[in-house]
């Protein structure tokens, strides 16, 4: 019995290994004795359209041929010499137009009092007293900052300082943060110093 159960599976494996072997891939035959060329093939060009009639054409410089003496070095004052009267001529000078409008923006200016900055917010809250107490503390310390209290019922909030660049703002807030530890910046509209 177990030779008939053998010998039936071989006989049903044969099919199965021959399929196998039809799909399997061809063995590797030998390459020929040539190789493949794999350099780009040369392709009929044609030639491209003359441009030199479009291209500027400049003259060469012509120099005198002038003798040269068989004198001493020149002296540093004399190169000098020689590099300003080689020396061009400027072209763009500033004209009366342009002067008077530069001297209208500049009046302009003048006038502008309020910029786009920064502002330390250092107490906001109910109380009136607490925000005058930070108030004295801070001005005690630094007299030069300048300082604003505004309520909005029910609320105080006092500011400091007019910083254009928030860099400015935030060295001013580490100094403040050590009488307000709350304090934070705000960005708003900022007074400009116009000390002549």
């Amino acid at each position: 019995m177990n030779l008939r159960f053998r010998n039936a599976v071989l006989l049903l494996g044969l099919p199965l290994l021959a399929a196998c072997a039809a799909t399997a891939p061809a063995a590797p035959t030998t390459r020929a004795a040539t190789p493949v060329d794999t350099t780009r093939k040369t392709v009929a060009m044609v030639p491209a359209e003359d441009l030199t009639k479009y291209r500027p054409t400049f003259p060469a410089p012509t120099t005198p041929a002038t003798p040269t003496p068989a004198v001493a070095p020149k002296t540093a004052a004399a190169e000098a010499k020689a590099a300003k009267a080689t020396a061009p001529v400027p072209t763009n000078h500033v004209n009366v137009p342009m002067e008077q409008r530069l001297r209208d923006q500049a009046f302009t200016n003048q006038n502008v009092k309020y910029t786009n900055g920064y502002r330390i917010k250092a107490y906001s809250g109910f109380e009136r007293d607490q925000a005058m107490s930070v108030r004295r503390q801070i001005i005690g310390r630094y007299p030069d900052e300048t300082d604003y209290i505004t309520f909005k019922q029910p609320v105080y909030r006092l500011y400091i300082g007019d910083y254009i660049t928030k860099l400015d703002a935030a060295r001013a807030l580490v100094r403040v943060r050590q009488f307000a530890p709350k304090a934070e910046l705000e960005p708003m509209q900022v007074l400009l110093n116009k000390v002549p």
